[in-house]
This record gives structure tokens, C-alpha cells and sequence, in this order.
């Protein structure tokens, strides 16, 4: 991995980024919920490995934030055209997945910046929540779309006439 961040376009992008998640827990206005859970941002810091922890960095009243750190996000060529379809985007997003543990907080194991990942773990019932991409993880996806990515000309499919293959009528 590299030790610095994204600086230079041309020079070698990192190979991975450290990451952390910031969860908040706040009220549940619901009678069958105590708290509501929500990913509410990413951190990036490609020059420092955070081991796994988690802690409590803000609290306001009942609104309480926690990092979840130590993930790391690797970006593979196979998945560039899912990278570059949430690059385009609006709001391009990072995707936090997160299972309930045995107390019903949601808890973070995996990070990515494909909208395919994102959407087979919603098929699956897992938890999946859609952060803001931040700056530096941005510059870096992009580099490694416009290194990788070499998108494929659509063709227009010729319609087939199915009467003339099968020689019958085209009566019903």
C-alpha cells in the first residue's frame, strides 16, 4: 500500500484505504424500537492502518456517534463499471453493509463503492446504508476507472424475423 494520499494523478494511486464508519444512534420515536440506527459518514486516511475498535466520539443528549474502525477497501477491475456508474452519479456513495449483533445494533463488516456489492447484499437482508463518497475516496475511485475501465460500445440488436427462419405462416 501506498503511504501517502492521492496527490498526484499520474504517479501510483494506493492499493487500498484505510477506513472508518460513523454510526449514529438516536430515539426511536417507535414503540418497538429503543434506538434508530444510522451510517452517517466515512472516513478515509490511506497513510495509517486504525486497528479494529469501536468508540464513542460524540454525544449530544441522546444522539450519540460512534467511529467503527479498522476496515480496509480495495477496489478490483472487475467491478469498474459499477464504480463508474456511482462516479456519474448524483451523489456518488459509499456503501457500508452491517449485520445486527445480539443486542440489535447494527454493526459494520464490510465497505465498498459498488452499487452491484451493494445491492446483492440488500438481496441477501442485509443491512446496507448509502454514505456521501468522501473526497480523497473519490479522487481515487476515479483514477482507478480511468486506469481500468474501457467501456464497450452498445450494438443495436437486428430484430428477427421469426416467419422467415421457420418458413410457416405468420398467421395465428
Amino acid at each position: 500500500m501506498s503511504e501517502k494520499p492521492v496527490d498526484d494523478l499520474n504517479g501510483p494511486a494506493p492499493t487500498d484505504f484505510s477506513l472508518s464508519v460513523v454510526m449514529q444512534r438516536s430515539p426511536a420515536t417507535s414503540p418497538w424500537q429503543t434506538y434508530l440506527w444510522e451510517a452517517v459518514g466515512v472516513t478515509a486516511a490511506p497513510w495509517e492502518a486504525a486497528p479494529q475498535a469501536v468508540s464513542l466520539v460524540h454525544q449530544q443528549g441522546e444522539i450519540c456517534h460512534y467511529l467503527y474502525s479498522g476496515f480496509r477497501l480495495q477496489l478490483h477491475a472487475d467491478e469498474c463499471e459499477s464504480y463508474y456508474h456511482n462516479l456519474c452519479s448524483p451523489t456518488p456513495r459509499c456503501f457500508v453493509m452491517a449485520r445486527e449483533n445480539g443486542e440489535g445494533t447494527p454493526v459494520p463488516f464490510l465497505l465498498s463503492l459498488s452499487f452491484d456489492q451493494a445491492n446483492a447484499c440488500e438481496e441477501v437482508d442485509e443491512t446496507v446504508y448509502a454514505v456521501a463518497m468522501p473526497p480523497e475516496l473519490y479522487r481515487w475511485c476515479e483514477l482507478f476507472v480511468l486506469n481500468h475501465f474501457v467501456p464497450e460500445k452498445r450494438q443495436k440488436r437486428r430484430l428477427t424475423d421469426w416467419r422467415k427462419e421457420t418458413g410457416g405462416s405468420a398467421a395465428l
